[in-house]
């Protein structure tokens, strides 16, 4: 099947071998690059990802002879089965898509080619933006070194790094007065994680202003949760009326992931 195919229809819809296929297109080296390009996204879904296809991602992100958005791709691919080895464990195969074996051989093969010079460093940014699913002790001074140093990129990389790596708290609450939109709305959502009380009143500031943009609303709300549940149920009752589905529906997520009860019949929460 065409990957642009694959690409229009849910991945709970996705014919029974649509593995195989990715496998093919990323290791026969017959199909365009844009086609090859989205094969090593779409491979990172759980619907797909395994061994065989970690194999195929890592020989990808190994290769100097690879075009750099290609490697940054297989690298990014490779992030949430990281995340979800990290959290579940291999006690219940059932769990994870991939052995433990495979999982270890991805932690030890991205540090490998971080702390390679001759990787470039877009290539780079996307391991470590990977690899930190699955924390490690070597992640703590990779993104201290990011965020110290005067790279746009590298400062976005590092805050979204602090989603996931603890002992960040002061360079988050820098971060969100940040003029660049992306790394604002990664701060935001790295207080909303560690639940970083200091965070509050800018993001309750957030969800009140008509002038916050949608996706760092959506962000907003997220966090809001997080920090303080009961002062975001206040807050959220105005959302709650929006005309877009989107704010509604990241409303309702975040009042189920902090347990904020809503009745429908009453005005609060």
């Amino acid at each position: 099947m065409k990957m642009k195919t694959l690409q229009k229809i849910p991945p709970w819809d996705w014919p029974e071998a649509t593995d195989k296929d990715i496998l093919a297109v990323l290791s026969e080296g017959k199909a365009t690059p844009s086609e090859c390009l989205l094969a090593a996204e779409l491979a990172g879904d759980f619907t797909v990802i395994n061994d065989d296809l970690v194999a195929a991602l890592l020989a990808i992100l190994r290769s100097g002879e690879e075009p750099e958005d290609m490697r940054a791709t297989a690298a990014i691919a490779l992030g949430p089965v990281l995340e979800q080895g990290d959290v579940e464990g291999f006690d219940d195969p059932d769990e994870v898509p991939i052995a433990e074996r495979t999982f270890n051989e991805i932690l030890e093969s991205l540090h490998k080619l971080y702390v390679d010079a001759k990787v470039p460093g877009e290539v780079r940014r996307r391991i470590l933006e990977a690899s930190v699913r699955a924390p490690q002790d070597w992640h703590e001074g990779a993104v201290r070194a990011a965020y110290g140093g005067n790279d746009q990129a590298w400062t976005l990389t590092a805050v979204f790094c602090m989603r996931f790596i603890r002992g960040f708290e002061e360079q988050i609450l820098e971060a969100l007065e940040s003029e660049d939109p992306e790394i604002h709305g990664e701060a935001v959502l790295a207080a909303g994680n560690w639940e970083v009380k200091a965070a509050w009143p800018h993001v309750a500031a957030l969800l009140t202003s008509d002038e916050t943009d949608k996706p760092l609303l959506l962000a907003a709300i997220e966090a809001a949760g997080n920090i303080r549940p009961s002062e975001a149920a206040e807050l959220f009752a105005e959302l709650m009326d929006s005309d877009d589905e989107d704010i509604v529906e990241a409303v309702h997520d975040a009042m189920a992931m902090s347990g904020i009860m809503w009745d429908d019949d009453d005005e609060d929460f």
